[in-house]
């Protein structure tokens, strides 16, 4: 089955053609360097360079693909969650294309695709398993029952891990995208020189709170600057990386035990992380768990995760219309 499709939830334009699991083709078109000017992604600008580039992006997909639109089963697209604006244009480009070809319109959520990421070069994986989703937006941890069915088992209550990394990273001096940065230039962590908290939370003990860690890192920046002492940039960098890979294993395999799972998956742009990926191998070879996780270059958005999920998605029977609308935030297990 060939679907084309597109992701535009954050400051990634991407398409791609898949069939079924298989990657024809996977385009994307960044705006990292317009946003590193200011820090962060600007919504207004994302947009705007969203509507620029998706109709060359599909272009480009379809051709590398080495077919024709006319050729196309289906289009899968993103439309929740993310940043409302830049959803917007992926989905109403992705209506009217699918309008035009006659085809069908399948909508992916967000953070369903970036577990299918898993699926891409896992032939071994099905469900079902446990999933680790992580990213600056994000931080849950997913039951993954069937292909289309979900449920959260536990999530950030506040912060997600990304952010924790990214505001680490703007506070340290360190250029954008922080967490790539700072995941680069961390040493060996050093808790008598720099300690910090680890948060816990009495409610859901899967579930995950990284604003007070953020917030103890800033101030312990903070207090330095104002004494004129010297930070230790890549100490505090590991420093920080390790504690929060001290709280993502912990829960995650507490989940593991909890419910019986010997398979893990990790998806989201911090599972790109190089000390999640080697201490997680290492935690999951003593238990005899399976581990599975993404290329790298499927870590972050792109749109040849939402052409896989877009392929379950289809198959479960759902099928968007042209009233179907961005959503800006919507849980993972949405009916």
């Amino acid at each position: 089955m060939l679907i084309l499709a597109i992701e535009s939830s954050c400051d990634e334009t991407a398409a791609a053609v898949t069939n079924e699991r298989q990657v024809l083709s996977n385009i994307v078109s960044t705006q990292i360097d317009e946003h590193k000017i200011y820090g962060g992604v600007v919504p207004e600008i994302a947009s705007r360079r969203h509507t620029e580039a998706i109709s060359l992006v599909c272009n480009q997909a379809v051709y590398e693909a080495g077919i024709k639109y006319t050729d196309l089963d289906a289009i899968a697209v993103t439309f929740a969650p993310g940043l409302i604006g830049a959803l917007l244009v992926g989905v109403n480009f992705a209506k009217s294309l699918a309008l035009s070809l006659g085809i069908p319109l399948i909508p992916v959520h967000h953070l369903r695709s970036h577990i299918a990421a898993n699926y891409i070069d896992n032939d071994n994986l099905h469900p079902e398993f446990l999933c680790l989703t992580v990213s600056g937006g994000n931080t849950i941890i997913t039951k993954v029952s069937d292909y289309t069915t979900f449920e959260p088992l536990g999530g950030t209550k506040d912060d997600a891990a990304g952010e924790c990394f990214d505001k680490t990273a703007r506070a340290l001096g360190l250029s954008y995208p922080g967490g790539v940065t700072l995941d680069k230039i961390a040493t060996v962590a050093d808790y008598k020189k720099y300690p910090l908290p680890y948060p816990k939370l009495s409610d859901n003990e899967l579930d995950f709170s990284f604003s007070g860690l953020k917030t103890a890192v800033i101030n312990l920046i903070h207090n330095a600057n104002q004494k004129n002492q010297e930070i230790d940039i890549p100490v505090l960098a590991a420093t920080v990386r390790n504690r929060v890979c001290d709280m993502l294993i912990d829960h995650t395999l507490l989940a593991a035990d909890k419910f019986g799972y010997k398979k893990i998956a990790l998806a989201g742009g911090v599972s790109a992380n190089s000390e999640l990926r080697s201490r997680f191998s290492e935690e999951c070879k003593k238990r005899e768990i399976q581990l599975f996780y993404p290329q790298l270059k499927y870590c972050g958005d792109n749109a040849a995760m939402v052409g896989v999920q877009g392929y379950y998605e289809y198959k479960s029977g759902n099928i968007g219309d042209s009233f179907l609308n961005a959503t800006a935030t919507l849980p993972i297990n949405y009916k």
